[in-house]
């Protein structure tokens, strides 16, 4: 007998939502490069956090999603800070 871990009846739209905010989060991060770094990536990381913890089929792309915002975060204090733009 064999059992797939996620059949199609078994989606939740928690996953969904899920996915959806790993994305969000991945687009705020890379904005939060260019414009106010310590406003955007912080919060993004947070959706990034929660999106984790909903867990579900879209754990890998939340996963990712905290890294990124991670390396974003430091991208972005860093070329704040060189070309003199505001960090807040």
């Amino acid at each position: 007998m064999s059992v797939t871990p996620y059949a199609e009846s078994s989606r939740r739209p928690g996953e969904w939502i899920a996915g959806m905010l790993a994305a969000f989060s991945i687009f705020a991060s890379c904005i939060g490069v260019a414009y106010r770094p310590a406003r955007l990536i912080p919060a993004a990381i947070l959706l990034a956090l929660l999106a984790t913890g909903l867990g579900g089929r879209n754990a890998r792309i939340a996963t990712w999603a905290i890294a990124i915002g991670g390396v974003c975060f430091l991208l972005g204090m860093t070329v704040a800070v060189l070309t003199g733009n505001p960090i807040y």
